[in-house]
């Protein structure tokens, strides 16, 4: 990868992290939460959400993590529709700047744009479809254990306690690829019905 590659790639990383971090904190306050707007988080600066190892690891390795935007579910209105909402404004955020890019490509027709561009809607889609996943730390966690009945919540306990290694068993055996790909190829064909 050379050193344009690399750049291209930390400008469509800051982009990706910030639209997602953003949407969450910006859903959050919508909902009745300022936790991450008093801590200076409903911004789409990337240097409030990078953590930095987890900038490296995305341009090494193509995954990695931003720092989480605070929230307290308590102030929501509804706790489960603010959870579900929060959730997935993470991946909706993604989803618009990803639709963003492709209206971009389609009407700006200069190699270096385009690049930029295609680079950036890539890891828009990629960070939407990630964490999407149904595995704690993760959006898609947020949203599927809002259906969850109380009655579970020490088997919910359980299973968060061994979502690390399970998340990390399927990134380094590649199954996790397995499990995004069909949510990746449903949001890539959403994206590019704007093109």
């Amino acid at each position: 990868m050379n050193i344009s590659n690399i750049l291209v790639s930390l400008v469509a990383i800051a982009v990706a992290i910030s639209v997602h971090e953003f949407g969450h904190a910006y859903a959050a306050h919508l909902l009745g939460d300022d936790t991450a707007k008093m801590e200076g988080r409903m911004t789409l600066d990337p240097a409030k959400h990078i953590d930095p190892l987890g900038l490296l690891m995305m341009v090494i390795v193509h995954i990695g993590w931003a720092k989480p935007v605070p929230v307290n579910p308590n102030n929501f209105k509804n706790y489960k529709i603010g959870n579900i909402l929060v959730s997935l404004s993470g991946a909706i955020g993604n989803i618009l700047a990803a639709i963003l890019c492709v209206v971009v490509m389609k009407y700006v027709r200069m190699e270096a744009i385009s690049t930029i561009a295609y680079t950036t809607l890539m890891y828009n889609v990629g960070f939407a479809a990630f964490n999407l996943l149904p595995v704690p730390p993760l959006d898609g966690w947020g949203i599927v254990s809002s259906f969850i009945p109380y009655k579970y919540n020490e088997m919910i306990y359980k299973y968060e306690s061994i979502s690390y290694p399970i998340l990390l068993i399927l990134i380094f055996t590649g199954g996790y690829g397995v499990i995004v790909s069909p949510i990746r190829d449903v949001i890539m064909n959403i994206v590019w019905m704007f093109y």
